[in-house]
């Protein structure tokens, strides 16, 4: 599905950055895009752009995740890692749709060509319920994806350094 090993280090190692850094921040746009209706205008497509490549991102670091799970001896901590890691694409998806029906929502470009094409769901884009709905589950969303990356990032490190790191240095100092 994609790289295992890049220059000769798990894969895993460096797409986890891509990771780290896109899924908060397409949260992050899209929390600011539905409470700040003036950055909504400036954002435009680029929030639900933002979560559509952390979409992306977010499989490829699991699938690399999975195989270095594969090369290490059974630990606990590092199972703990990749089931809360795989429970991230869930989080990842439901950004990007929220982003995306938010964007649709509330551009006119986006409201004009869905009337257009579908005037069913134009008129449910126009209604305050829907709106609210949508901003509501957007921010719960955008929460979650955020303390999930914190929760993997975190088992993570544990499970890499529990045993690697003593209180007092090996030099004394």
């Amino acid at each position: 599905m994609g790289p295992v090993t890049f220059n000769g280090l798990p894969a895993h190692v460096l797409l986890v950055h891509f990771v780290v850094v896109l899924v908060p921040l397409a949260a992050l746009l899209l929390m600011v895009a539905v409470c700040w209706p003036a950055a909504q205008r400036r954002l435009g497509v680029v929030s639900p752009l933002a979560a559509f490549v952390a979409l992306v991102c977010v499989p490829l670091t699991t699938h690399s995740g999975e195989w270095l799970e594969d090369q290490l001896p059974h630990d606990p901590m590092i199972r703990t890692h990749a089931h809360l890691g795989d429970d991230l694409l869930v989080w990842s998806l439901a950004t990007f749709l929220l982003a995306t029906a938010w964007w649709a929502i509330r551009s006119e470009t986006a409201r004009a060509a869905l009337s257009s094409r579908v005037p069913v769901a134009a008129g449910l884009a126009g209604r305050r319920a829907v709106v609210a709905v949508v901003a509501v589950l957007s921010v719960v969303v955008a929460a979650g994806s955020m303390v999930q990356v914190y929760r993997i990032g975190d088992s993570g490190a544990k499970a890499a350094w529990h045993d690697q790191i003593s209180a007092t240095a090996p030099n004394g100092r």
